[in-house]
């Protein structure tokens, strides 16, 4: 079970890390600066806070950071949608982007109800 724990974190990472080159790459004006930078924002900190989860103490601060981990990651979600229709960006990359974060939006969905 440990390894699943770590492979999730590092799926995470790899979510976080990806979105922010993606970030990188989007057109530098004033559209590409706001969405880039909320996902940025968003796509770190649901790692981050998945991090800080794998350190608590009990069930109810446990569920707590992987809430807020949740909802980043739904946030980014959104985010790629947004960036989707306007067209910013990479498709594949986005696509890519956008298929994971539902991936481990139902992960995350599943740990939380699991440990109510």
């Amino acid at each position: 079970m440990t390894d699943k724990k770590y492979d999730l974190e590092d799926r995470l990472v790899r979510f976080a890390a990806k979105s922010a080159i993606f970030c990188k790459e989007l057109p530098n004006d004033f559209t590409g600066q706001y969405y880039g930078n909320q996902l940025l924002r968003s796509g770190g900190s649901s790692a981050l806070n998945f991090g800080e989860a794998q350190g608590t103490n009990s069930d109810k601060d446990y569920i707590n950071k992987a809430s807020i981990c949740l909802k980043e990651l739904k946030e980014s979600r959104v985010n790629l949608k947004i960036l989707n229709t306007i067209e910013y960006g990479s498709e594949k990359v986005r696509d890519e982007l956008l298929d994971e974060a539902k991936q481990l939006i139902k992960i995350i969905a599943t740990i939380i109800k699991n440990k109510k």
